[in-house]
């Protein structure tokens, strides 16, 4: 996150008012959600996962979204 220049904060406005964009319910350890949020003009690509054992949520990576990588709009996959 610090590499990237992206704060606690933005992280947390995001989780909480994210769009869900894809799910990975097998993922290894927990299942996680890639969330899509916006902080100011800038839109960010969080992947969190859920302990539902002991209920915490836990971010495994923070990145801004490659216009070469995905759609306009952040929510697909370029093929």
């Amino acid at each position: 996150m610090r590499q990237r220049r992206i704060s606690a904060d933005a992280v947390y406005s995001v989780a909480d008012t994210g769009e869900v964009i894809e799910t990975y319910p097998y993922d290894t350890s927990h299942p996680s959600e890639l969330i899509l949020g916006w902080v100011s003009a800038r839109p960010l690509h969080i992947v969190l996962g859920h302990n539902e054992a002991d209920d915490e949520h836990i971010v495994i990576t923070v990145y801004d979204p490659g216009a070469d990588q995905w759609s306009t709009d952040f929510r697909e996959r370029r093929l």
